[in-house]
């Protein structure tokens, strides 16, 4: 109440009661010593965190927290016990009852609790007595056949029991066959799925090996099997050869590899040569044996039950025919030497760079009509002055090389005694005429002028029909069968008559 005798009233808030302004405090009171240390009793009162694991697991009756890095923390120990186990069942799934197992140790996360036996829930019925693959009793069975008594009597062909017995039995399987780990399943394999697993399991151990000895007792795709190789570095080391380059053809019957030549007893190699590599398989070339059986040169040693033997037949008849090609100057590769079924010749070609087939090279019109008449004086020469028939003569077995038609792939080449000579000469015939005529040579002979002329039998042409022309080579061919053996095998060497290039002894014949 005032001196005028009017009491004053204060107003209220509509708020409520207003909170005292606590009262202001200056820069120098926030700055002092007494502020800071009643600041660090305070914070003395909350728990320390020095050690992020203790005090986490120690106690399952405390529910509640209110640190955020305690509770992420308590996630991440939870979330790695379960990463562990995980790996753990990995681990055991993976091996099974392997010997050598492995180990995912380095990849788990290390914590208190690895030595606890946390994995309460982890299945592992290996280690249990309820093994589903396997009998809860050691099985032995009875004399009389069955077990048991009245109602409950069980026989050895009870179809549970033999079920069980079956699934077990599929771990004597091979270790490359996967027949699962059946993780906590009570599998019954009936007999008949039984059989037909364990037959197809036999029949794969069988292809296996088969496969595995032809691997090891055949050539591979390029003809490089381990012998084929070991004879090629004895070729290097005895110094015939320098080194070897690499592959420069594929065939069907044979691989043929770049080298360079060193010596033969003080005899120099040329300094490219080839090595030709005979395919120890016949799976790619079968009718071989049309070619060598009734050549009378090799009819004594041919044996189709041995192929590595008929192999290097087929070498050395190519080594034969080389030789002959080469004494009557027909332009050819030159034989160095033979061993088994390799096959070292001189090379076509320079720098590496082997000369292209008559197929590839692209000539001129003068060129290739010179072609054709080189094709024709070979043709002539091989049949009349080497007694030979290409019996495989097309583009793809004639090189072009220095303005010159080269003749190689000779190994299937025959004598004109052979049964099926002529035959061969007209299908020679028909594959250079065809070649020749389609590459714009007016000049070029039809097939059976090019027999004519290169075989100079004349035989009539008529009206070319060529299954009468055919007829009349068969007809041929059969009156010189018929008078070769009544004048008799021809018994002459022909090692003297071919004058041979060396040939090295087999060790292991």
């Amino acid at each position: 109440m005032d001196q005028s005798g009017i009491t004053a009233v204060t107003p209220k808030s509509p708020w409520g009661s207003v909170a005292p302004v606590p009262p202001t405090c200056s820069l120098a009171d926030v700055m002092s010593e007494q502020l800071a240390k009643q600041l660090e009793e305070e914070n003395s009162h909350f728990p320390t965190l020095t050690d992020p694991g203790a005090d986490l697991l120690l106690s399952d009756e405390v529910s509640e927290t209110t640190s955020d890095l305690m509770l992420a923390q308590m996630l991440q120990m939870q979330f790695d016990r379960e990463f562990d186990d995980q790996l753990r069942r990995e681990e055991k799934k993976f091996n099974g009852d392997s010997k050598v197992s492995i180990s995912f140790e380095n990849y788990r996360m290390v914590h208190p609790y690895e030595d606890s036996d946390s994995s309460e829930d982890e299945v592992d019925w290996q280690d249990t007595r309820h093994d589903p693959y396997r009998a809860e009793k050691p099985q032995t069975t009875p004399r009389r056949g069955f077990t048991g008594k009245g109602k409950n009597i069980t026989t050895k062909h009870d179809e549970v029991t033999c079920g069980r017995k079956n699934t077990a039995r599929m771990d004597n399987f091979a270790p490359e066959v996967h027949v699962g780990d059946g993780l906590g399943m009570d599998l019954k394999l009936s007999n008949q799925v039984f059989n037909s697993l364990k037959q197809h399991c036999y029949s794969e151990q069988r292809r296996s090996a088969r496969l595995h000895d032809k691997k090891e007792h055949s050539t591979a795709e390029q003809a490089v099997d381990p012998r084929t190789r070991l004879l090629m570095y004895k070729m290097v080391n005895a110094g015939v050869l320098e080194n070897i380059n690499g592959c420069i053809s594929t065939g069907k019957e044979s691989v043929v590899f770049h080298a360079n030549g060193g010596s033969l007893e003080e005899q120099p190699v040329p300094d490219e040569v080839v090595l030709k590599v005979f395919k120890t398989t016949l799976n790619e070339f079968k009718n071989r044996d049309r070619y060598i059986k009734d050549d009378y040169r090799f009819i004594d040693r041919f044996s189709k039950l041995n192929p590595r033997k008929i192999i290097r037949l087929w070498a050395e008849k190519e080594m034969h025919n080389l030789s002959r090609m080469k004494k009557a100057e027909i332009p050819c590769p030159e034989v160095v030497l033979l061993k088994k079924h390799i096959l070292v010749m001189s090379f076509i070609g320079e720098d590496h760079v082997p000369a292209p087939k008559l197929k590839d090279v692209t000539l001129s019109s003068e060129d290739m009509k010179s072609a054709f008449y080189q094709a024709l004086n070979l043709m002539q020469q091989l049949y009349q002055e080497c007694n030979l028939v290409h019996a495989d003569l097309s583009e793809y077995n004639m090189l072009w090389h220095k303005g010159k038609v080269w003749l190689i792939d000779v190994s299937q080449s025959i004598e004109p005694t052979h049964p099926h000579a002529l035959e061969f000469l007209f299908r020679d015939c028909r594959n250079v005429s065809t070649f020749f005529q389609k590459r714009g040579v007016i000049e070029a002979m039809s097939v059976y002028e090019l027999f004519n002329a290169v075989s100079g039998l004349n035989i009539p042409i008529g009206e070319e029909d060529e299954a009468e022309f055919i007829a009349e080579i068969v007809a041929l061919e059969k009156r010189n069968e018929d008078h070769v053996q009544r004048r008799g095998k021809k018994t002459f060497p022909v090692a003297s008559r071919d004058g041979d290039p060396p040939l090295i002894p087999d060790a292991d014949d």
